[in-house]
């Protein structure tokens, strides 16, 4: 391993760290969705709900927190413009 893989290696693992006490200080429900997240890697809100057992304004909040500490990416749906996917980013 060279030495500038090594600096992106602990770049990469600081930033993870980083993710990581960001989660730690949210409030449960969130903590939920980014587990959800992270083990279905993309979902829509309403999947979220299903997998989660929360009411949709939950999720909603939950993913409006992790969307403010910067650990959750969304898009457009191709198959439905009216859905977002979320994935919980990592890196």
């Amino acid at each position: 391993m060279s030495t500038s893989e090594s600096v992106q290696t602990e770049e990469r693992r600081l930033t993870g760290e980083q993710v990581t006490d960001s989660i730690r200080e949210l409030p449960p429900s969130a903590k939920l969705v980014a587990k959800v997240l992270e083990y279905n890697e993309t979902l829509t809100q309403s999947q979220i709900a299903d997998e989660t057992l929360l009411p949709d304004r939950t999720v909603r909040y939950a993913l409006n927190r992790l969307d403010e500490e910067g650990v959750v990416d969304s898009r457009f749906s191709f198959s439905d413009a009216r859905k977002r996917l979320y994935t919980l980013d990592l890196e």
